[in-house]
């Protein structure tokens, strides 16, 4: 476990170098780019990136992937992207992106297969305690459990930005995808509250709302409350560094 963790972080590290300075020119937020009813929505971090594709109306999942992303310069402005995960690699075999890009004031337009212009979403106003990303570390209450971490290659990443969350479940070594689903969330005072925009395994769960209690306690995440099937929850995730 600890060689598959040290050689990932070697090869990410000769890829993509200091990714804080290279990542430097993209503003990290959510962007939304809306082509006849499908919505791309982009999360981006100084270091990490999620792209979601979906129709709103009537709901429909299309595709997400996501990896360690970083700017380069050198054959003309490009985002590269070494992915973590891909919903269709079963089609496409896809395990990296190189994307012409400019960016146009605030917005960021990126050519792939066509121009999309993504215009950033505000940020919102309130109290966001559990902004950044998230592995699904154990099942609680927390008592000593063997933790699933970065070393295991079957993850489940949650990732809250700007009001925007999404979760999505992969194996890093198979490629295998597992779910996702994402839409709006607001956390403050121990209120965790989702509303679903979007789910791959289930269309017709989105425009559910399901509210959760939190407490971060040793930088760890506690989540309780009930799963979208009714039933009782305990899950505790780690911040991802």
């Amino acid at each position: 476990m600890e060689l598959r963790k040290h050689i990932t972080t070697l090869i990410i590290g000769l890829l993509f170098g200091c990714t804080l300075i290279m990542n430097a020119q993209i503003q990290p937020g959510v962007y939304i780019s809306d082509t006849e009813n499908i919505r791309h929505e982009l999360k981006i971090d100084d270091d990490y990136m999620v792209y979601t594709q979906y129709r709103q109306s009537p709901p429909k999942f299309i595709r997400t992937l996501g990896g360690f992303s970083r700017v380069e310069e050198a054959d003309g402005k490009r985002l590269t992207v070494l992915l973590e995960f891909n919903s269709n690699y079963e089609k496409d075999s896809l395990r990296m992106l190189s994307i012409p890009m400019e960016i146009d004031g605030k917005n960021l337009v990126l050519d792939w297969n066509s121009k999309l212009t993504f215009t950033p979403l505000p940020i919102p106003k309130e109290v966001q305690d559990l902004r950044g990303e998230w592995l699904f570390a154990a099942r609680g209450p927390d008592e000593g459990q063997e933790r699933r971490g970065e070393e295991n290659p079957r993850k489940t990443l949650k990732f809250l930005m700007d009001g925007r969350f999404q979760w999505i479940a992969y194996n890093t070594d198979t490629f295998e995808f597992f779910g996702t689903g994402g839409g709006s969330f607001s956390s403050e005072d121990g209120a965790y509250v989702e509303n679903i925009e979007f789910f791959s395994r289930d269309d017709s769960r989105v425009g559910a709302t399901l509210q959760f209690n939190y407490e971060v306690e040793d930088g760890d995440w506690h989540h309780t409350g009930k799963n979208s099937k009714g039933e009782p929850l305990y899950e505790i995730w780690a911040l991802r560094e």
